[in-house]
């Protein structure tokens, strides 16, 4: 299976092996629900807190004598069903974050690639070059090729690509060692250079 490569303008230049194994791997919706799900589980920061009883100032002296008020007896103003008690069974900081098979977690990505294949929605540019940092001519360059959501894939000593989409809505660039499924699904297109997009191919067979 041929693909093409395209240059910086979006004409093509060359055609390349497009491995079927790796890119016709059948999409797999629960694996990559799965590997989706354990991504943003992963990125929380698990910081949610609430005080118990045993936290709140005050509480130390009983509101009341226990008989003869003829209201309910009570120990402590800080108990959780007052006004500024504590809190029952509330959120304590904890680690949400948990692990999946690398298998599992390649085969999610092939599953991805070959979603965003069968749509028509990745792009392999043979060298990406841009020669100042600047928004601007990122942005240029991207409307050049009618693209108006993108995850670009290249090597972070491109330090000059990184700077300038950073701050374009709906673009991100990514080192080739750090895609992953989740963003491969949130951008509408992938924007891969020829190297990185090598560098994948060996990873994923």
């Amino acid at each position: 299976m041929k693909v093409q490569v395209l240059d910086q303008s979006g004409n093509p230049v060359e055609e390349m092996n497009w491995p079927e194994e790796v890119l016709n791997y059948p999409v797999k919706d629960h694996l990559v629900y799965e590997t989706v799900v354990n991504y943003l589980a992963n990125q929380r920061q698990g910081t949610a807190s609430t005080k118990t009883r045993a936290e709140i100032s005050g509480g130390g002296r009983k509101p009341w004598r226990q008989k003869g008020t003829g209201r309910a007896r009570a120990g402590s103003n800080r108990s959780p069903l007052w006004r500024h008690g504590g809190t029952t069974f509330g959120p304590r900081p904890r680690d949400y974050g948990y692990e999946l098979p690398k298998k599992a977690r390649k085969n999610a990505l092939k599953s991805a690639l070959a979603a965003k294949l069968a749509d028509n929605l990745l792009l392999i540019i043979n060298e990406i070059n841009i020669s100042q940092p600047k928004t601007k001519e990122a942005a240029a360059w991207l409307k050049n090729l009618k693209i108006d959501s993108a995850l670009i894939i290249e090597s972070r000593e491109n330090k000059n690509l990184f700077r300038a989409v950073r701050n374009i809505p709906e673009v991100k660039a990514v080192d080739g060692e750090k895609l992953n499924t989740y963003d491969v699904l949130r951008y509408k297109w992938l924007v891969f250079s020829q190297k990185e997009f090598n560098s994948l191919l060996e990873r994923l067979r």
